[in-house]
């Protein structure tokens, strides 16, 4: 946790009340942000986010598996995230570990919506190669350089932007296989297939402080904080998965709310991230 006198939190909270907050944002407004993608050469996709003094990255290793029998329409994705015991003092020992996993489970949640699948942001049915035998399995890792609050939404911000630069390679099934024989592959180094990421969302946390939220808490401000609402939309607006944090009750009418201002600031987040991801992709290709 930030230790802050009580001057300093009467100070953060007063400013969100006046909608001027501590580092001069209007309680809507992200800060600044940067992407590199393709930091990672052994993946088959990778992309650093930085949003202020956050700092994550990002990288998608793609194998090829087995469907799951209850789903053998579908591929599978696995999200794991590591706190750096350097990020942050609080990540040292079991900190960072309870952390990671309340992040990896509620980025699954985000990118995956329901049990059923249902909202999901990526589409598992893309990843069969042949239905009930062969699949892609995607395994999405996220690391946390540097800490300043609002991890999940920077991370959310890092897989898209690593999805983005994902290739899947090529895979040339053989004829004749039949029943449960399982089919050979001929796997191409040399054609890749771009991931779709139409509907891959990205995540907006309205962090509540006082009687109002704000977006892209630092870690002061969510030092503060009663609750936090996080919510995945996509381009398409639809809503791909919904977590709270913080034990506060919350009114229907105020998630409803919440939901509305997180849909306008995600198109906002979506334009800026995809702009930054083009740039750092011509900007890779040149290099």
């Amino acid at each position: 946790m930030v230790g802050l006198s009580i001057g300093e939190k009467h100070f953060i909270q007063g400013g969100i009340a006046q909608d001027l907050r501590s580092d001069g944002r209007k309680r809507l407004t992200i800060r600044p942000i940067y992407v590199e993608t393709g930091v990672i050469s052994q993946a088959n996709g990778s992309a650093r986010v930085r949003m202020g003094a956050t700092d994550v990255i990002a990288c998608v290793k793609a194998e090829l598996g087995r469907p799951n029998a209850l789903q053998p329409d579908k591929g599978k994705v696995v999200v794991n995230v590591d706190c750096s015991p350097t990020a942050a003092p609080m990540f040292e020992g079991r900190g960072g570990e309870e952390l990671s996993a309340e992040l990896s489970v509620a980025l699954q949640r985000c990118l995956l919506g329901g049990k059923s699948g249902s909202g999901a942001g990526i589409d598992l049915s893309s990843l069969v190669v042949v239905e009930g035998k062969i699949c892609w399995d995607l395994y999405i890792d996220g690391l946390v350089v540097s800490s300043d609050g609002n991890l999940l939404d920077a991370l959310g911000a890092a897989i898209k932007a690593a999805l983005s630069n994902t290739g899947i390679p090529k895979v040339n099934v053989a004829a004749g296989a039949s029943g449960d024989e399982q089919p050979e592959v001929d796997v191409s180094d040399e054609e890749f297939l771009q991931f779709d990421t139409s509907r891959v969302p990205v995540i907006v946390t309205l962090t509540k402080v006082g009687r109002h939220y704000i977006v892209d808490a630092t870690s002061e401000e969510e030092s503060q904080m009663c609750l936090a609402v996080s919510i995945s939309i996509n381009r398409q607006g639809h809503i791909c998965g919904l977590t709270k944090r913080g034990g506060a009750g919350l009114d229907p009418s105020i998630i409803l709310d919440m939901i509305s201002v997180a849909k306008t600031v995600s198109e906002q987040l979506i334009n800026t991230l995809d702009s930054h991801i083009a740039a750092a992709e011509a900007g890779e290709e040149e290099s």
